[in-house]
C-alpha cells in the first residue's frame, strides 16, 4: 500500500515557517493521503553507538532488529509513498542538524543503497520529490550571495536513495523580506508550474 505525498519539514517555526506553508498548500493541490514528518515537533533521537554498530557489521541486521526500529520506520514512510516534499530552511548555509539526522537514518547501507565499484548505488524506487528550501538571506539573488551547501548536499543524498530529480524551489531573503508571504507563495507556486 502506498500512500499519496510524504512531507518532510525541518523549520524550528514549523506551521509558521513560509517554506511549510508552500509545501502544505502544494501538497493539497496534488490530493490523496498525506504523511507529514515534521522533524521540528517531533524531533528524531541521536544515532546511538549501537546503531553505528549495525551498519557496520559484515552480515546486516535483520530489518525487524530493535536497533534499526526507527530507521526502518522512517525508511517504510519514504518508502511507500509516491511523492516526496522536504520543506526545510536553510542553518549556516547547510541543511540544519534535525534534517541531517533523518538523512543519517534513512541513508542506509544494503537497505536503501548499495555499494558498488562505480559508488553507492540507489536502492529505492524513484518517484517526484519537491525540495522548498527557505533562507533568511540570498544564495542564488541578490547583493549578499552567500554560499549553499544544502543544495548539492541534499542532491547527491537523493540520488543516493535513488530518487534520480528532485526539484528544488527557493525562498529567499525571508530576514527583512521586501514582499508579502502570500505574495512570495504565489511566486514559488507560479515557478513550480502545473507539474506541482
Amino acid at each position: 500500500m502506498t500512500i499519496g505525498t510524504l512531507l518532510v519539514t525541518a523549520s524550528p517555526h514549523r506551521d509558521e515557517a513560509l517554506g511549510n506553508r508552500l509545501a502544505r498548500q502544494i501538497a493539497s493541490r496534488m490530493g490523496g493521503d498525506m504523511v507529514v514528518r515534521d522533524l521540528a515537533a517531533e524531533p528524531l533521537a541521536p544515532l546511538t553507538m549501537d546503531y553505528a554498530r549495525a551498519l557496520t557489521l559484515r552480515d546486516p541486521l535483520p530489518r525487524s532488529n530493535a536497533t534499526l526500529g526507527l530507521s526502518e520506520r522512517l525508511i517504510e514512510e519514504l518508502e511507500f509513498t509516491d511523492r516526496l516534499i522536504i520543506a526545510t530552511p536553510m542553518h549556516n548555509f547547510g541543511m540544519p542538524a534535525a534534517l541531517k539526522l533523518w538523512v543519517d537514518y534513512v541513508l542506509r547501507i544494503h537497505r536503501t543503497f548499495a555499494p558498488a565499484p562505480q559508488g553507492k548505488v540507489g536502492l529505492l524506487a524513484d518517484r517526484p520529490t519537491l525540495v522548498i528550501v527557505s533562507s533568511g538571506g540570498f544564495h542564488r539573488t541578490g547583493e549578499s550571495k552567500q554560499p549553499n551547501f544544502l543544495t548539492p548536499h541534499l542532491e547527491s543524498v537523493l540520488n543516493t536513495l535513488g530518487i534520480r530529480a528532485p526539484e528544488f524551489v527557493y525562498l529567499e531573503g525571508l530576514v527583512g523580506r521586501r514582499s508579502a508571504p502570500e505574495t512570495m507563495i504565489a511566486e514559488a507556486v507560479a515557478v513550480l508550474g502545473d507539474a506541482w
